[in-house]
């Protein structure tokens, strides 16, 4: 997992701290963006389930002039039940496939029971998940997009002890809609991100939801840490 550290330095914003083919320094990146910054500060202002463990990673410098990304583990004593990475793009001059500046892109990964993975619904219901946590928080987004994939591994051989074993994968984008002065609220899609990853895992709603969201059985013998 990354250490703490400055989220904008070292590269995270999504630049090298210098072009590449200067590497003398003498061309340097532009100064981050005020709405990038302040997109990035309003994730610290997020509320997270306990069982959720958030922290910086190194972002992708290749997607957008600038971004940050985030990972999670949802966590049950020493198991892990879930992870994933949530990355925040910002590209000032805007884009035309994301219909705004802003750009928010995920990967969910958890371990499913076999019986589970068979299920012709599932992955209907878990890109529901995703749609029905930002509606949850009220949010307003766009563009959204994205695979949902199970994957079976049967072992043989001298792997023919382990059981087999089902996992789930999320992968998404959509464009947050921005706020007062171009700014998403990167805070709540963020707390929305999470409310997904819980159900992922299999953890109980935090608290009242809606009665027509489907939510995954606590799967047995999570993966250990």
């Amino acid at each position: 997992m990354a250490a703490d550290r400055d989220p904008l330095s070292d590269g995270a914003d999504g630049r090298d701290d210098v072009n590449e083919g200067d590497r003398d320094g003498t061309r340097t990146t532009p100064p981050t963006p005020p709405p990038f910054r302040a997109a990035v500060d309003a994730l610290s202002s997020a509320r997270l389930r306990p069982q959720i463990e958030v922290e910086p990673t190194p972002a992708p410098k290749r997607l957008a002039p600038f971004a940050y990304a985030l990972e999670a583990t949802v966590v049950d004593g020493e198991q892990d039940l879930a992870d994933g990475r949530l990355v925040l793009l910002h590209d000032p001059a805007g884009h035309d496939a994301w219909r705004g500046t802003f750009r928010l892109v995920t990967l969910i990964r958890a371990e499913l029971e076999p019986e589970m993975a068979v299920d012709p619904l599932l992955p209907d219901v878990c890109w529901s998940w995703l749609t029905g946590a930002l509606q949850a928080r009220g949010l307003t987004y766009g563009e959204p997009s994205g695979t949902v994939t199970r994957a079976s591994s049967h072992y043989f051989g001298g792997l023919s002890a382990r059981p087999a074993a089902s996992q789930i994968e999320i992968r998404a984008s959509w464009t947050p809609r921005e706020g007062l002065g171009g700014v998403p609220d990167t805070g709540s899609h963020l707390s929305a991100w999470c409310d997904l990853l819980a159900q992922v895992a299999g953890l109980p709603p935090a608290g009242p939801g809606d009665a027509s969201v489907v939510t995954l059985p606590q799967r047995r013998g999570p993966q250990s840490r």
